[in-house]
């Protein structure tokens, strides 16, 4: 059994780690607060947007464009898939990454003829480690999300779609249904379903006529590049958002097993004094009958 020595200095120990696991929860949540409040700032502009091409749609229905599919037709595209991968830079955020990983694999698997784009140090090592080619590494966006990177990143992907090296866009990121629950999801981003853009049964449309400088297709074909953009961005602080959420539930989850350790060592602390503490007062007692009954014999 261990001494008092060892189980203190064991208690010690975890209250050092419990002081960084509890700063690393509050680390988490300032982030967390920081990130839905960038998000929430450039939500509306991004909703008008849709809403505007929705309207183009309502008026022209057949409109063409290689941003979206023909009329009539989604089959999937043949030829090479563009994918980007949203991962963390840093670990200790349980299911996190794993699950992204996960979700980005399964796509690989569908469609071999697929390019990396990665963002975050933990999707770029686990990628290299698999020696699974990567076509390009975002560094430092995971942890610092911006509409500045997320054009940065759009213009890469549309360069290569306009281009036609790339047929098809998917965006693996995590979700948060709420603040217990999040899951990673692929979506699929270029070409777009014209579904996507329908008026959902008892949204309010406008119906006020509008005309189109130089034409439909030249705005639509301007506006897509930044709605591309804001959908990135959000898929961005989602994954940012959830990675904090995680590593908050991570980190409470390790505050309360750290308390529940040292409620054990305490307890184990205490037995251990208290025996040592008996076996003095033995060893004392012990001494002292001895004492007595070598006085008794010299008497």
């Amino acid at each position: 059994m261990a001494g008092t020595k060892e189980i203190k200095t064991h208690i010690e120990s975890v209250q050092e780690t419990r002081k960084i696991t509890n700063a690393m929860y509050l680390i988490a949540a300032t982030k967390l607060r920081k990130a839905r409040a960038g998000l929430d700032n450039t939500r509306p502009y991004f909703e008008a947007l849709r809403g505007e091409i929705k309207r183009i749609f309502r008026t022209v229905s057949d409109v063409e464009s290689h941003y979206f599919y023909p009329v009539g037709d989604d089959s999937p595209m043949k030829g090479t898939y563009g994918c980007l991968v949203i991962t963390a830079d840093k670990g200790l955020a349980g299911s996190y990454n794993q699950n992204a990983i996960r979700e980005a694999m399964r796509l690989l698997k569908e469609h071999p003829d697929t390019k990396l784009f990665v963002v975050g140090e933990y999707g770029r090592r686990f990628f290299a480690q698999h020696s699974i080619p990567i076509e390009h590494s975002f560094l430092y966006t995971a942890q610092n999300p911006t509409m500045a990177r997320a054009r940065e990143i759009s213009a890469l992907l549309l360069d290569g779609f306009d281009r036609g090296e790339l047929k098809e866009i998917y965006v693996v990121y995590t979700d948060m249904a709420n603040s217990m629950s999040f899951e990673a999801k692929t979506t699929r981003v270029l070409p777009f379903h014209r579904s996507y853009f329908l008026t959902a049964p008892g949204e309010r449309a406008v119906t006020e006529p509008f005309e189109f400088l130089p034409d439909v297709r030249a705005v639509l074909n301007n506006m897509i590049p930044s709605y591309v953009s804001g959908f990135i961005y959000s898929a961005l602080i989602d994954s940012f958002c959830c990675e904090q959420n995680a590593r908050m539930m991570a980190m409470d989850s390790a505050n309360q097993n750290g308390e529940k350790l040292l409620g054990e060592l305490s307890l184990q602390f205490n037995r251990v004094r208290q025996s040592a503490i008996t076996q003095e007062i033995t060893e004392i007692s012990a001494g002292a009958r001895a004492q007595r009954q070598k006085r008794g014999k010299e008497r």
